[in-house]
């Protein structure tokens, strides 16, 4: 090998190297992701009296979990969130996790900071597929009401499940409760590739055609089977 052709390759393994380790960065924090999702739908699912109702999670169409959405208020205030949401298919069972965000801003008299754990139960296809085609906005596109609690729907209960989306959240910090009218979730499409590979579209993971999905993508799927099984 000429010392032309050394030179010419040392310089593009300097430039290839830079981009390995931030695909690696972002596999990484898809991964504590999705460990923290699957431990904060155990946490939800485990709260006496409080868990979202299993009868509600089997008749889902799918279920978005948003852990530590920080939510930043002085007169003028934004929130953002990083997570996941699976579908179920006509089979029942559940797919791989698309990595999505959530991001929105509020005005009003407010000053602090708080984080909030949020769980999203969708019982339609039509929001689903608004963030798959772009974006999804709550309150516009179809509201979130608050979400019944306890281990299963009582036959008044579930005459009155009227809603698209059912909201769940464990708030902490300095307000109280959740509010997330104006928020938007779209798809996190750097943190699809780095767990899925570059082009995977999230049409394609829902529908299981991804291979060596990494085994916490894969316990946060078989997690949400456990808590539908009938």
């Amino acid at each position: 090998m000429s010392k032309r052709i050394m030179r010419v390759s040392i310089m593009l393994l300097a430039l290839l190297l830079p981009v390995a380790a931030v695909h690696a960065d972002e596999r990484d924090a898809a991964i504590t992701r999705t460990q923290t999702a699957t431990r904060v739908l155990a946490d939800i699912m485990k709260a006496p009296d409080k868990a979202i109702p299993r009868d509600l999670l089997r008749d889902a169409y799918a279920i978005a979990v948003i852990p530590d959405v920080i939510k930043v208020g002085l007169v003028l205030g934004g929130r953002h969130g990083d997570g996941l949401i699976a579908v179920k298919s006509t089979d029942g069972t559940w797919s791989n996790p698309v990595f999505l965000s959530l991001t929105g801003g509020s005005v009003g008299f407010q000053a602090g900071v708080s984080s909030t754990d949020v769980i999203l139960v969708f019982r339609t296809r039509r929001g689903v597929d608004s963030i798959v085609n772009g974006k999804f906005t709550i309150g516009a596109d179809a509201h979130a009401a608050a979400g019944p609690v306890g281990r299963n729907l009582n036959a008044s209960t579930d005459v009155a499940l009227q809603a698209e989306i059912y909201s769940y959240s464990r708030s902490r910090g300095l307000f109280a409760g959740v509010s997330l009218d104006g928020a938007v979730l779209h798809i996190d499409d750097d943190s699809d590739a780095a767990i899925y590979g570059s082009g995977i579209t999230p049409r394609r993971v829902f529908e299981g055609g991804v291979n060596d999905v990494p085994a916490p993508v894969v316990h946060f799927r078989d997690q949400l089977e456990e808590y539908t099984a009938r």
